[in-house]
């Protein structure tokens, strides 16, 4: 018994020093494909909690308590659904969206002229509106951060600063591009960090029943009130970014493995029999750090202003029968991790953040020492009651959030206004061009409002560009829904070799000829091994049609009842 108990003890330690090892290695694993693959969830997460939903997210709060937090889930839920289906559309077929658009639309052999000018090119007016309107939002945002956290400043002044604020911060690189610019990733991911850690740490300093708080989550009789399924509209016009899914297509296509890399490495390699030639620098041309540096900051400088280059990636098909989509091999590298990332973000941070905020309005308005319950609250009142109530450096950190919730929602919205017009109209412009474009625009309304209204019609305004941005949304998923459930649009082929050597190597007794196997050159062994294709499908299955369908018309019916409401006077 006490040799079998020590023969077992070296048995039991290799066990455990096997699943230690184990363990490494999956978080090696973990590591490595995070540091490869995670960017692109959280840069759409931004658009989720962007200064339009914390606007709508504080009304719906102080109007209605917790009981709004289940349309703040099913919301995010959508998003979820539909910027999975925009990841897999770009990743599949290496072109996003806007794209897909114009090769549905702009070269019909029928009727051409009226595809066009009756389908594309309103969708792509339709397309710019919802960019307008998010960037609206998050112009107002940025500009009552700004008043909060320097009182001496006037609205329309904080409206004047934030006009031309993030030119500047887009001189890192083009986002756009084959491949993924890390830096303005992780300029992102900064921002969201910031704006969660703000929320908590203010939700920690506030007195919140959560037993009525997860209630919430449950439906409630309450959405259908007065005024609260107009409120609800807004949640998923907020919730759900048109502008994101299109990002979140365009993203989607960039080649985060170098696989493109390797395919053009491996297609330019030398023969055997070859000498690879050496390049001979000069000492004399070599720049110094000097001047690499100055090069680096000149760049930097000049980038925004110069129209980008042509996507690497992008078509210039006028059909889909003229693309070819990208190689399984390159699908299965990048599809499932795109579609980690991007649940993981948009649950993690999106719906996290702005049931944070819900809940913070629920529980200072409706519940609170400052309750009002029945009133709307905008982000000044907020501001105000956390100051007086929890403290001055509460309040500071609630402005700070609003800040970065402004900036980085910028960025996106700049971003996908380029996707847009790269995609519908094949119309390349420079960052400037481009961020002008839709800063004055939006610049217009809010300086007429600032300056005529003041406070309540800028939190006004922002819930009315969040209703805006959910009555685009069908015109927008519609084309997504129609592209990715076509297997014709979301194949692409599998090459996978089968063997034929048999009726070369065999011999008439069909025994196997040794002889003959070493004598097949290297051309005769390429040329007998057969190639087998196979077309693998990743277009939408019965269940996420149905699903598909039925959130567009949910969308659809919300979007009709808010219409009639608005019409009748009855928004609340």
């Amino acid at each position: 018994m006490a040799d079998s108990t020590i023969q077992q003890q070296p048995q039991k330690g290799q066990r455990n020093t096997s699943v230690l090892h184990r363990l490494k290695q999956a978080t090696v694993v973990v590591i490595h494909h995070a540091k490869k693959h995670a960017g692109v969830g959280v840069v759409c997460a931004v658009a989720y909690f962007d200064p339009g939903n914390w606007g709508v997210d504080l009304q719906a709060g102080s109007e209605f308590g917790y009981a709004l937090l289940f349309v703040v889930l099913l919301s995010g839920l959508f998003a979820v659904f539909l910027q999975v289906l925009a990841s897999r559309l770009g990743c599949v077929t290496g072109i996003d969206l806007a794209s897909h658009t114009r090769l549905l639309l702009y070269n019909r052999p029928k009727h051409t002229l009226l595809y066009r000018w009756l389908g594309l090119y309103p969708l792509y007016v339709l397309a710019e509106v919802a960019i307008i309107a998010t960037d609206l939002a998050e112009l107002l945002g940025s500009a009552i951060a700004l008043c909060l956290l320097f009182p001496q400043l006037e609205l329309w002044h904080g409206v004047l600063i934030t006009a031309f604020d993030v030119v500047f911060i887009l001189a890192f690189g083009d986002p756009l591009r084959g491949k993924p610019v890390k830096a303005f990733e992780a300029l992102i991911a900064a921002m969201v960090l910031a704006i969660l850690i703000c929320m908590i740490i203010i939700i920690s300093k506030v007195n919140v029943h959560w037993g009525p708080a997860f209630f919430g989550f449950i439906p409630s009789k309450r959405i259908f009130a007065s005024g609260g399924l107009y409120t609800s509209v807004g949640i998923l016009g907020a919730t759900v970014m048109p502008h994101s899914i299109y990002l979140g297509s365009a993203l989607a296509t960039q080649d985060r493995v170098s696989f493109r890399e390797q395919d053009l490495d491996s297609a330019s390699t030398l023969n055997q029999d070859d000498e690879p030639t050496k390049e001979i620098e000069s000492p004399i041309l070599k720049p110094t750090k000097t001047s690499r540096l100055y090069g680096m900051c000149k760049e930097a400088v000049i980038a925004p202003f110069r129209k980008p280059p042509p996507n690497a990636y992008s078509t210039s098909a006028t059909r889909h029968s003229e693309h070819t989509n990208n190689t399984y091999e390159f699908v299965r590298a990048h599809v499932y991790h795109a579609t980690t990332d991007m649940v993981g973000s948009l649950l993690g941070f999106a719906v996290m953040i702005n049931s944070l905020i819900l809940i913070l309005a629920s529980a200072v308005f409706y519940y609170g020492q400052g309750s009002t319950a029945g009133s709307p609250a905008g982000l000044f009142d907020a501001y105000d009651l956390i100051r007086d109530l929890v403290g001055k450096p509460a309040a500071t950190l609630f402005a700070i959030a609003l800040l970065c919730s402004g900036q980085s929602s910028s960025l996106i919205a700049t971003v996908a206004g380029q996707a847009v017009c790269e995609g519908f109209l094949t119309w390349r412009v420079s960052a400037v061009s481009r961020r002008l474009f839709t800063r004055l625009l939006a610049i217009i309304p809010s300086m007429a409002v600032a300056i005529t209204v003041g406070r309540p019609g800028i939190d006004t305004l922002l819930v009315a560009s969040q209703v805006v941005l959910s009555v685009v949304l069908p015109f927008v998923t519609f084309p997504l829904l129609y592209c990715t459930s076509k297997k014709s649009i979301m194949s692409v082929i599998k090459t996978s070799p089968s063997s034929s050597v048999q009726t070369l190597t065999y011999g008439a007794q069909n025994e196997p000829d040794p002889f003959a196997i070493q004598t097949l050159d290297r051309a005769e062994r390429s040329v007998s091994v057969g190639v087998q294709d196979e077309r693998v499908d990743y277009s939408n299955g019965k269940l996420s049609i149905g699903l598909g369908v039925l959130i567009w018309l949910v969308v659809v019916a919300a979007n009709m009842y808010v219409i009639v409401e608005l019409g009748l006077g009855n928004s609340g």
